[in-house]
């Protein structure tokens, strides 16, 4: 089996890898070993989309990894102790521009002492009035333990999960099924969309909308049993 490792690529990895029998290789993988924090996994999503992967290694701060050695990793893999789990990744779209995340969209005000001020709507119905604050968090089940928890104080395992960032005024986040599509257009204010630990962007401004729904394709995750 051919595997990839991702992240902090040193020679004492290379050599478990390999002593544990497996192929160590930097294209055409069978599957993505992430070493390093959630965001290095996140980054290997983005650059090897769709393939199997785990976290072998994690940082101290990594919530994504598990207690796992890699030792005992490995041989779990050898053993097919593992089960392969799809998850639903998300998109935002807008001047020919789309962005792909694992965990979540987010559209934020570029400029930390001014708010934007924008509308949401679901499915082509508007929801509610103008919203006046830092921006919102369109999320995946994945991500929604991430910024999203960060904001509503909780998550969800179904759909897609729209969390309303420093509002001036009290706008409750909505779980939605997870093929709403969101579009979100800015009334006044520069605001960014990113995804995840992507560094590609797309800015909007007065006028701009922006959809966001769920992507075609999904995130092969392994878990170890």
């Amino acid at each position: 089996m051919k595997i990839l490792i991702y992240g902090n690529n040193n020679e004492e990895v290379i050599k478990l890898v390999e002593n544990a029998g497996f192929d160590v290789v930097t294209e055409n993988p069978d599957m993505v070993a992430s070493v390093g924090g959630d965001g290095t996994f996140m980054l290997s999503e983005k650059d090897f989309p769709e393939i199997s992967k785990f976290i072998l290694k994690k940082s101290k701060t990594s919530k994504l990894g598990h207690d796992l050695s890699p030792e005992i990793i490995l041989n779990k893999i050898i053993k097919d102790e593992y089960i392969v789990e799809d998850k639903i990744k998300i998109e935002a779209v807008s001047k020919g521009k789309k962005i792909v995340g694992l965990n979540e969209i987010i559209v934020h005000n570029v400029d930390p002492r001014r708010a934007i001020r924008y509308e949401i709507f679901i499915n082509g119905k508007k929801v509610g009035g103008e919203i006046i604050g830092d921006g919102v968090v369109v999320s995946t089940p994945y991500g929604s333990t991430g910024y999203y928890r960060s904001i509503t104080d909780s998550f969800f395992e179904i759909g897609i999960g729209v969390a309303f960032n420093n509002s001036t005024e009290q706008s409750d986040h909505m779980v939605l099924k997870d093929d709403s599509e969101v579009i979100i257009k800015i009334i006044r204010g520069e605001a960014i969309v990113y995804a995840d630990n992507n560094d590609e962007e797309i800015i909007l401004n007065n006028g701009d909308e922006i959809l966001v729904k769920k992507y075609k394709n999904k995130a092969k995750i392994i878990k170890f049993i």
